[in-house]
């Protein structure tokens, strides 16, 4: 077969329709963003009253977890089996895409959560 009759890409597009190539290209781009996009959500588990370790243990490895003392003594967590969860945010039960930020209050086991900051208008 000579150069002269070898398809060009082109010709072969032409040939094909360029609509069903692009039809195609679209659907397999599309089934792969539903499957990234179930493994990635996931409902938001209720951590309230348990140990700080079950939140690093549960969540996804790509969620961002922060962690503040919620007794607003501005303590750092360097154990994390020693403290426990009083806050959490999102909520237990919320959609939780794995690339998330949770914001987790905690206090030392032993101690009381501290109750809700109440406004200052009565």
């Amino acid at each position: 077969m000579s150069r002269r009759e070898t398809p060009s890409a082109t010709a072969l597009l032409g040939a094909i329709g360029a609509g069903a190539v692009l039809a195609i290209a679209a659907a397999a781009v599309t089934s792969g963003e539903a499957v990234a996009a179930e493994e990635d959500s996931a409902p938001m588990p209720g951590f309230l009253g348990k140990g700080l370790w079950r939140v690093f243990t549960t969540l996804d490895h790509r969620t961002r977890v922060d962690v503040h003392d919620a007794g607003g003594r501005d303590r750092r967590v360097l154990w994390p089996p020693n403290w426990k969860v009083c806050t959490q945010y999102p909520a237990q039960g919320v959609e939780l895409d794995g690339r998330a930020t949770v914001l987790i209050g905690v206090v030392k086991r032993g101690e009381t959560c501290p109750s809700r900051v109440r406004s200052a208008r009565r």
